[in-house]
């Protein structure tokens, strides 16, 4: 095992905690931005050291297509390959039976996928996925698990999570570098209590180094998400690091931590920055809309990132519009919003803030009380008390009125 972890404080479920890893000492809750091939679209690592950036994930199956893990291998590997001091992770490629169904065909051996490249087969098994992830050389690795949607209902989620449960053994078996890489395994089981809670014992009995809660962020319904990630958290052992897969909007991010969470990853920070939409702690702000072109306030007030500090959102929204540099500008304010609220997160549960952290963040994202019920109900199971700034009017959760844009 490579890694230690260090509790550093708590706050009932909720955990701040130091995380060792080969490359770097990490402290979470963490967010993690993904850099598919080795790079954030349009961030240098500078940038990303200079943001606080404390672990950047690749992709198994895009890196094994190009520039190839043999090559990575030769060079040393993805960290001397792309210059980053600091901890990576890699994905098992296994997310791509879900994103890349029309081209993949699972079976017990393994997935075989047509190459979106050249179109040739490429057969994915659980020991060609850690064997390329070894030469890869990230500082944590995840198993090859079987991925099906939440949305899926009946036999295929059980095959699924029994499959995941083989194929962890086929990967521990695999697993070359195991004092140089930590091999994560991942809980499976859609949104079915029981075969979760199959699924967690299974992986527990093999004492990895670290447990990743899979499946989620699939279209399933609020309430449903943060039941499988609670359940989850309570049975993962207290001293192993969990890890939400594909979690990366804040709020999410703020309900898991609550619930005993630890690290996460997604792509939206950046995806949503090049469609000209920043993160602010009120929700979103959208620099497209004709609102912003005579605007001379920074994105936000409050931050101090070096776009907030320079720029107009008039200037920026000039950009995005026309302009490759105001995706790149506002995936910078987008990340470091990201790194500051893991920043935030951890010092509020080491100071023992965190109650009063919660409800800072849901005044300023629902000034009017409108929590959603989702997150109430959430925050009642995690024992923090926001009835003082909890009116919940609604039981789903909607993007739109998450992502409005706040002007006032």
């Amino acid at each position: 095992m490579a890694l230690r972890f260090e509790v550093l404080g708590r706050f009932n479920r909720a955990r701040a905690a130091q995380l060792t890893l080969p490359h770097f000492v990490c402290q979470t809750p963490l967010f993690m931005p993904v850099g598919t091939q080795g790079t954030i679209k349009g961030l240098t690592n500078d940038q990303l050291e200079e943001i606080g950036c404390q672990i950047i994930l690749g992709n198994t199956y895009h890196l094994a297509l190009r520039p190839t893990s043999e090559l990575l291998d030769e060079l040393g590997g993805l960290h001397s390959f792309m210059k980053w001091p600091r901890a990576l992770l890699t994905d098992s490629g296994g997310f791509q039976m879900v994103s890349l169904l029309h081209l993949a065909d699972i079976t017990e051996k393994g997935v075989t996928f047509q190459s979106p490249i050249d179109g040739k087969p490429m057969l994915l098994t659980p020991e060609e996925s850690i064997q390329i992830q070894n030469r890869v050389g990230a500082d944590i690795i995840m198993a090859l698990d079987d991925v099906v949607k939440t949305t899926i209902t009946g036999p295929r989620i059980e095959e699924a999570m029994y499959r995941t449960l083989r194929w962890i053994d086929r990967c521990v078996a695999a697993h070359k570098r195991p004092n140089e890489q930590n091999l994560f395994g991942i809980v499976q089981g859609g949104l079915d209590p029981v075969l979760r809670d199959i699924c967690v014992r299974g992986l527990v009995e093999r004492n990895l180094p670290g447990y990743a809660i899979g499946g989620l962020s699939g279209g399933e319904d609020k309430d449903s998400f943060w039941r499988v990630v609670a359940q989850c958290t309570a049975a993962l052992p207290e001293d192993k690091p969990r890890y939400v897969m594909g979690v990366g909007y804040p709020l999410d991010i703020v309900v898991c931590s609550a619930l005993g969470a630890d690290m996460y990853d997604c792509v939206y920070p950046t995806r949503t920055a090049r469609f000209g939409t920043a993160l602010v702690p009120e929700g979103v702000l959208k620099l497209k809309h004709q609102a912003m072109a005579d605007d001379t306030r920074p994105i936000d007030p409050s931050c101090s990132c070096m776009v907030c500090k320079n720029f107009s959102r008039a200037y920026i929204h000039c950009l995005v519009t026309k302009d490759a540099m105001g995706s790149q500008l506002l995936s910078y304010h987008n990340l470091y919003y990201m790194m500051k609220l893991s920043r935030d997160l951890h010092s509020s549960i080491v100071h023992e803030k965190f109650p009063e952290f919660v409800c800072k963040f849901l005044q300023k994202m629902f000034p009017k009380g409108d929590v959603p019920e989702w997150v109430c109900n959430a925050m009642e199971v995690a024992g923090i008390d926001i009835s003082s700034c909890c009116y919940p009017i609604s039981s789903s959760y909607d993007l739109n009125s998450y992502e409005q844009v706040r002007q006032d």
